[in-house]
């Protein structure tokens, strides 16, 4: 079976040679005296000459700071994790907030209606607003007792507020870190325990499917159970979410609202020159920013710790060289505060656009977030391939909406079908770049995504990024041919690796840290020697026109199925059934699926086993499920057939909304429950179904 479509792209831009990617091109061939012509040369040279290009993203990006002579060790390899930048000196937030404007707005903040507030008002803050917000807050975090290193943390929704939180917390030093409104306090506890922040931001209400839930008591349970373990934030601050009247009846007397802790530093005004620049903590490329935590279904998540230096190269690369983003770019993304996605848009202050921050359910009016794009002239949609396949069984937002200013609509979270591509250009729009981006919390950035330079084609991510040297690897260590599938790993460093797992040197106690080394190379370094295993399973297509091949994501790599020893990726499975079985209405319907791999023949092989959930009041017939599997097998082939298909209420995500693939197959496999950490799902409760059904699976096997 090829990847490879060879169809007419669905995207064609119309001048690529105006775009900021050969922009980028012509200063390279002017500044260093060469002659790359296509995307695919400045590809391949800028993942060989990885010191060359790094250092001229700096230049072209405009990045401010000192930069200094070094960039990296050429001939370092990834398990290196070599130093970056070695001489320069930096401030992620700093470069936030370059522009200082008092008419251009900085956000938009959007909130789901209610019935209470059926028009609830359109929050909005300039860009002079946002830096003087920042500038209180510097000052009372100072006053407070914040000092570098510090860690600062968020129980929040998606509000301005915890965005100035975020930048004031970069701006002095302190490293960031952001758990949702919507986790339980459980799976924020796993979390806070492990990094022990100084301050704690926590909203007192958050709106989802139009009703307004109380937040004061899941922070009351995390504040408890952070005692419990002898951890105690010395500043809990309260950001009024909602625009009820306040009421502060269940608040603790040890907390500060908001307004209160900003007024004390408007007073202070510690950490401003005389002339009121905030003092900027300009640290080292590699200094600490953030910390993001892994999904952890398993175990404790992982608290991996980003670099200042490469999130902004990176973001700065992303958007300004490869996606062409631009200052008049109104940009908006559907995440909450603990997806990467978060981290992505705020980003994006680093080109002084606009972003729309919305908190609140995405479909429960499938309208409303079309309707901001019309109303705010949202020129970038940032969503997710869940969010699509669902809005496609029944909504059709060009009917409704006029949508003329968007540019671009992206898509992560997980593989983007090809019936998804062709709904997007259906019915959202003709002619939008669809960034199909892949990346991770590991690196909170993107391995392979958009760029305005090239096509779009049916089922692909439109190229590997620049500076990211990933290739496709066979289970034997050597590169895989174009079109065949593999392992996604990357042969060359980048800036946005991690600087490692908390703690840090210096922040700990030897064991504790030298446990975390341990811990980091075996997550990443552990699989194939000398690369950064990233474990997704990809497959690199054919080149087009000089281009260079697109990227099709195959799933999770522990997800990969392997019966009979033919390997291919669940979403080979999802593509057929998402094509055949996604009509709305239709009588043969699927809403959803996971699929899966059973160990049989005493572990020496392994049998597929489908998971479907229907519409409500619908079963899974004899005939259903003959045509899934005759639909399977013509599409695909006999071997990618599943052995058993079983009709299951609910299908396991994580909190962020990711299919648990690699948890369903080992509860099948024998696994108990008691070794899966609920505190990171959305839906742990549907899991006793899957042990049940795999006891029964395990016997059949058996007899």
């Amino acid at each position: 079976m090829s990847i490879s479509s060879f169809d007419a792209p669905l995207y064609q831009p119309k001048n690529p040679e105006e775009s900021a990617t050969f922009r980028f091109l012509a200063r390279i061939n002017s500044t260093l005296g060469l002659s790359l012509k296509s995307y695919h040369d400045l590809y391949i040279w800028s993942t060989t000459h990885i010191d060359d290009f790094w250092g001229a993203v700096w230049d072209f990006t405009n990045i401010i700071g000192d930069k200094g002579s070094h960039v990296v060790e050429r001939s370092a390899l990834p398990p290196h994790n070599p130093p970056w930048f070695s001489d320069a000196r930096l401030n992620w937030a700093e470069n936030m907030l370059h522009c200082r404007s008092a008419d251009k707005l900085a956000f938009i903040q959007a909130t789901e209606p209610t019935p209470e507030d059926p028009t609830p008002e359109l929050r909005k803050c300039t860009y002079l607003q946002l830096y003087n917000l920042v500038a209180d807050l510097v000052s009372s975090l100072l006053q407070n007792g914040l000092k570098p290193g510090d860690r600062v943390a968020s129980y929040s929704s998606n509000c301005i507020e915890n965005v100035a939180a975020c930048l004031a917390t970069a701006a002095v030093g302190g490293i960031w870190v952001s758990a949702a409104a919507d986790f339980g306090s459980e799976g924020v506890i796993e979390r806070f325990e492990q990094v022990q922040p100084k301050f704690i931001f926590a909203v007192d209400e958050v709106i989802y499917n139009a009703k307004v839930h109380r937040h004061i008591p899941k922070l009351f349970a995390l504040l408890a159970g952070l005692q419990q373990k002898s951890i105690a934030p010395s500043k809990v601050i309260i950001i009024h979410a909602t625009p009820r009247v306040e009421d502060r009846g269940d608040w603790s007397p040890e907390w500060v609202s908001w307004d209160a802790f900003i007024s004390e530093g408007r007073e202070s005004k510690l950490g401003r020159t005389p002339s009121g620049e905030i003092e900027w903590n300009r640290g080292s490329f590699d200094a600490p920013l953030w910390i993001l935590f892994s999904s952890g279904t398993t175990g404790r998540p992982k608290p991996i710790v980003h670099r200042a230096g490469g999130m902004l190269l990176q973001a700065k690369k992303e958007f300004i060289i490869c996606g062409d983003l631009r200052p008049d770019d109104v940009f908006f993304y559907y995440t909450t505060t603990g997806w990467m996605m978060w981290n992505f848009l705020v980003s994006g202050l680093s080109l002084g656009a606009t972003l729309v921050l919305y908190d609140g359910s995405p479909l429960r009016d499938p309208s409303y977030l079309w309707k901001l794009v019309d109303d705010l002239g949202i020129t970038i949609f940032g969503t997710s391939a869940k969010y699509l396949d669902q809005l496609s069984k029944g909504y059709r937002p060009r009917e409704n909406h006029d949508l003329t200013t968007l540019r671009h609509i992206y898509s992560t979270g997980s593989p983007l079908a090809p019936p998804l591509f062709d709904y997007v250009y259906e019915h959202i729009h003709e002619n939008v770049l669809l960034g199909s981006i892949t990346g991770g919390t590991d690196i909170c950035s993107l391995f392979a995504g958009m760029c305005s330079a090239l096509p779009v084609y049916r089922g692909e991510i439109q190229c590997r990024m620049l500076g990211m040297a990933i290739e496709s690897f066979a289970p034997t260590g050597t590169p895989s041919q174009p079109d065949e599938a593999g392992e996604l790993v990357c042969i060359k460093p980048f800036p946005c690796m991690p600087l490692g797992f908390w703690p840090l040197p210096g922040f700990a106690a030897d064991p504790d840290v030298e446990a975390a080394k341990v811990r980091y190379q075996q997550a990443y370094f552990s699989e194939f020697e000398g690369v950064w295993y990233h474990g997704d399973h990809i497959a690199i297509t054919r080149s087009r026109d000089g281009n260079g091949g697109g990227v099709v994501m195959l799933g999770r790599s522990d997800g990969v199925l392997n019966p009979g020893g033919i390997r291919f990726g669940s979403a080979e499975l999802y593509d057929v059934l998402d094509l055949c079985f996604s009509g709305s209405g239709a009588e043969h319907t699927i809403a959803d699926c996971i699929a899966v791999g059973q160990k049989c023949d005493n572990g020496m092989d392994e049998r597929v086993v489908l998971f479907v959930k229907l519409p409500e009041g619908r079963d899974l017939s004899a005939d259903f499920e003959k045509k899934i599997k005759a639909e399977i097998r013509n599409r695909r082939s006999p071997r990618h057939v599943p052995s058993r298909i079983i009709q299951v209420t609910d299908i396991p995500y994580t909190l962020n909304g990711k299919r648990v693939e690699v948890l369903v197959k080992k509860i099948i496999n024998g696994a108990p429950l008691t070794s899966v950490n609920p505190a990171t799902l959305s839906n742990p409760e549907c899991l006793a179904f899957y042990a049940d059904v795999g006891a029964v699976l395990r016997l059949e096997l058996e007899k």
